[in-house]
């Protein structure tokens, strides 16, 4: 005679009780093995999108509601300072330093057309942001 499990496959009744605990374990994983922010930590440089009102600083136009982009974040690279060895006697920079910023990536032009007092019509434009990376600060 067979032994069953309550739900009918014993398979399923493992499945059930590995699983959330692999989700707790991915979710607690911050950081890869090569120091990196993992892809699962919430603070990792990434997109973040909000609404903002755009209008004119001089003319009466109706505003217009849109939805942008920042790049926010951290990145895990070190950053460091270390003195420059030099012959001469003045120094101008006495420092190379090497840091990583949360940065735009990719990003696509956007136009906005506001309808101002008189039938006039005026064009803001801004860049929209795709993607970001932790790249080097200049």
């Amino acid at each position: 005679m067979k032994s069953t499990s309550p739900l009918g496959n014993p398979g399923v009744a493992l499945l059930f009780l590995a699983c959330p605990l692999l989700v707790m374990l991915r979710c607690t994983a911050s950081k890869t093995d090569n120091g990196n922010v993992a892809e699962t930590d919430p603070e990792r440089c990434m997109r973040h999108h909000f609404v903002d009102t755009i209008s004119h600083p001089l003319y009466k136009c109706n505003s217009k509601m849109v939805l942008l982009a920042r790049c926010e974040g951290r990145c895990n690279q070190a950053s460091r300072s270390e003195p420059v060895i030099s012959f001469s006697p003045i120094l101008k920079q006495p420092f190379r330093s090497t840091c990583h910023c949360c940065r735009p990536h990719t990003s696509k032009l956007k136009a906005v057309r506001l309808r101002c007092t008189g039938g006039t019509r005026v064009t803001a434009t801004y860049r929209y942001i795709l993607s970001c990376n932790c790249e080097e600060c200049s």
